[in-house]
């Protein structure tokens, strides 16, 4: 097998669809190690040709990604001790590579990455970072698997807890900014399934506007707000609550709990 993705939940099926829709393997390529049933069956039925195993075996392959809970990672790194397994790619939220080089087999490389959840979508924002034996073969192997569902940017370590606060928290944010809006458009006479369509296609336009332009999105904001038009008025009552500060101390409050579930890791 070409992969071994090891957790079969959202971000691990979101992989294998990307692996899969982008070209990067075939599902007769992969194989995921899953312990629900109920989960291995579904993984099956949405991808003919992929195998599904209830644990890791000597030979399944050389490359594997981790993508299993927190809490499950020690146990997880045991059972894979004198697997022949050559590296290793972990979107495991908060655990370092030191931490993996230590409970896997001596010689194991490691790859850390921290994608967020439009990886379901195929748009995910990642993070990632070399552990101590990897080279930059062994980071273009894990970039070529993160960008499967979206795009991922070398960071040192130090660093993935930024990553976390910033992109790893960050579509919680912009879902929060969504029910605002919608909440808002009820208030000033719009119905609600109105008020939906509209805040959903302003954000999903806007947001292709961004990228499709390249500009950035301080003179995208510039251009949309004419001199004492409506938008002033709203980006001014924006200021006077403070929300870009807002913005600002939810990323680094995010950082720092970040921080704090690593050290209790």
């Amino acid at each position: 097998m070409k992969l071994v993705v090891i957790g079969g939940g959202r971000m691990g099926g979101a992989l294998i669809r990307g692996l899969i829709s982008s070209g990067w393997a075939s599902p007769s390529e992969l194989g995921v190690v899953e312990i629900s049933e109920a989960q291995r069956d579904r993984l099956e039925g949405g991808h003919h040709g992929l195998a599904t195993f209830r644990q890791y075996d000597t030979g399944m392959s050389n490359d594997v990604v981790l993508a299993v809970k927190p809490q499950d990672v020690e146990m997880t790194c045991l059972g894979l001790a004198d697997k022949s397994i050559r590296r290793v790619l972990s979107v495991v939220a908060g655990v370092t590579t030191a931490t993996l080089e230590s409970t896997l087999d001596p010689g194991t490389i490691v790859v850390r990455s921290m994608p967020n959840i439009p990886a379901l979508v195929g748009h995910s924002a990642a993070g990632i970072t070399r552990g101590t034996l990897a080279t930059l073969e062994d980071l273009d192997w894990a970039s070529g698997v993160l960008h499967s569902v979206g795009k991922a940017v070398e960071v040192p370590e130090d660093l993935m807890d930024a990553v976390t606060g910033l992109s790893g928290s960050g579509p919680a944010y912009f879902f929060l900014v969504v029910e605002a809006l919608v909440e808002a458009g009820i208030r000033v006479g719009l119905d609600r399934e109105t008020a939906i369509v509209l805040a959903r296609q302003t954000f999903i336009g806007a947001a292709r506007l961004l990228e499709e332009t390249g500009e950035s999105a301080e003179d995208l904001r510039i251009a949309v707000t004419s001199p004492a038009g409506t938008t002033a008025a709203g980006i001014a009552k924006l200021d006077e609550l403070k929300t870009r500060e807002s913005f600002i101390a939810a990323v680094i409050s995010a950082t720092q709990r970040s921080k704090e579930l690593g050290e209790q890791s």
